[in-house]
């Protein structure tokens, strides 16, 4: 019965965390410039991150390696510290966003000004990381972060265009000039990249050991990617669905946060807006703690320091001393630069530069006979990792040229 409630709130936690505020930019955007165009990026994406996800788990859990292990142990010291300092400038730059979004947020429900909002959001976050244990954390922000569900309940009420007349559109969205090609292409790597953020992995390998995995999690860790990423992602479509056909149609301008909650709001009235600002508020939060913490568990496990929330500060003072540092640079960041949405932009596509180092390491970990045993990597994880692999190096490659052409997507 314990394994039964591990595994739900496994999948919850899973599910709940799926959405940050760089698939709320990228997805709403996105459906409303190019209705379902894009809609493959985002079944690929979430492919790949259900594909990795499991890797990893099953890494973790026979071999007790974290993401930063296998980085330190499979690419060695350049190389290695090569991806240390990519993955964390590109999560830093993410926590500020996401600090950015509760601020947002927290603006809409109490009109306050946007400083004293990301102040809130900011503590919040600190009292979480400091106080709260792992497991009520992780579990309780991924059932909170649930409300992202009216999402997927607002595709079905047809209050504006239906799926025939989206179709429609898509087609002819699709028949574009070189400029519109090349935001298309941009939009492809956002939505490519924030389904599969480099925290996502570091934290799971993280809390897997946190929550003390074994082999005999081996199947809880495969439920949990397969069906907790999966079913994440329907939420993740549904913006995209809800984008093109409630918020296109009225001519609501897509890059305003508060124009998400309206694909909510326009089909229940005030308690869709409710549960959607709940929703947003605590997938950002969650995000928030997950980037935040995962800086600290990418630097203590590359240098090979004490690492947890269940070690006292004497056991593990770098651990403590750096937890809440994110946090409190992102709280700076936005206040100097309160431009969330934007700076959520550059850290999705950013991140795909810091994606194929750490995710070569837990391919290379988990195709190893030696470590893995019996549970090595078979035919579909290798081919299937690999091949996702390429298509991040692609995505890498065509990042920074594709944020300077289309100056971070403002060509519309």
């Amino acid at each position: 019965m314990n394994q039964l409630v591990d595994l739900a709130l496994g999948i919850v936690s899973a599910m709940g965390g799926f959405v940050d505020i760089g698939e709320l930019v990228f997805l709403t955007q996105a459906g409303a410039s190019f209705f379902l165009g894009l809609v493959w990026v985002l079944f690929l994406g979430t492919l790949g991150v259900i594909l990795y996800s499991e890797m990893a788990g099953r890494m973790t859990a026979v071999t007790g390696y974290t993401v930063f292990d296998a980085v330190r142990i499979k690419l060695g010291g350049k190389l290695g510290l090569l991806a240390l300092v990519s993955s964390v400038v590109v999560t830093l730059i993410t926590a500020c966003a996401e600090v950015g979004g509760m601020a947002l947020i927290i603006e809409m429900w109490t009109t306050w000004p946007f400083w004293q909002c990301a102040c809130c959001g900011a503590l919040l976050v600190v009292v979480i990381i400091g106080f709260v244990p792992f497991r009520v954390m992780e579990n309780g922000l991924g059932l909170l972060g649930m409300a992202m569900l009216v999402f997927l309940f607002a595709v079905f009420f047809k209050n504006s265009n239906g799926l025939g007349d989206v179709l429609g559109k898509t087609g002819q969205a699709l028949q574009m000039d070189g400029a519109h090609l090349m935001l298309y292409a941009y939009f492809a790597v956002g939505i490519l990249t924030s389904t599969a953020m480099p925290y996502e992995l570091i934290f799971y390998t993280s809390g897997a050991i946190e929550d003390e995995w074994t082999s005999k999690e081996l199947m809880v860790n495969r439920l949990i990617s397969s069906v907790g990423f999966g079913f994440g992602s329907l939420v993740a479509f549904s913006l995209l669905y809800n984008a093109a056909s409630k918020l296109e149609p009225r001519g609501i301008d897509p890059q305003l946060l508060g124009a998400t909650a309206l694909q909510a709001i326009l089909p229940f009235g005030w308690w869709g807006a409710v549960l959607a600002l709940i929703g947003m508020f605590f997938a950002i939060t969650g995000a928030a703690v997950e980037t935040s913490m995962s800086i600290v568990y990418m630097i203590c496990q590359f240098f090979e320091k004490p690492w947890g929330k269940k070690k006292k500060y004497a056991e593990a003072p770098l651990y403590y001393s750096l937890s809440v540092i994110p946090i409190v640079l992102g709280l700076i960041a936005v206040v100097i630069y309160p431009e969330p949405i934007q700076i959520a932009e550059y850290a999705v596509v950013l991140a795909v530069l810091a994606l194929p180092l750490s995710y070569l390491a837990v391919w290379l970990t988990a195709t190893d006979h030696q470590l893995m045993g019996m549970h090595v990597n078979k035919r579909l994880s290798r081919v299937g990792g690999l091949a996702f692999l390429g298509v991040l190096i692609l995505a890498a490659v065509a990042a920074i040229p594709l944020l300077i052409v289309t100056s971070t997507g403002e060509i519309w």
